[in-house]
C-alpha cells in the first residue's frame, strides 16, 4: 500500500483552531517534522485543509 510523506513547511500560529488540530491529527507538532501515513481518502482530506502549511510526497 502506497504511504504520503507529509512535512510541516509553516507555522500554524495564526492559523484557524481547525488547521491547528488538523496538524496534530496529523502527528505535526514543529516546523520540519515529517510523518509517513497511509495513502487514504482520509488522509488526504487532512492534507488538503492543511496544504498551504504541509508539503506533500506519494512514496
Amino acid at each position: 500500500m502506497a504511504t504520503l510523506k507529509v512535512t510541516q513547511v509553516k507555522s500554524e500560529i495564526g492559523g484557524k483552531p481547525q488547521h491547528r488540530e488538523t496538524l496534530r491529527s496529523l502527528g505535526l507538532k514543529k516546523i520540519g517534522q515529517t510523518v509517513e501515513k497511509p495513502d487514504s481518502p482520509e488522509f488526504r482530506g487532512m492534507v488538503r485543509a492543511v496544504a498551504h502549511l504541509v508539503t506533500v510526497e506519494e512514496k
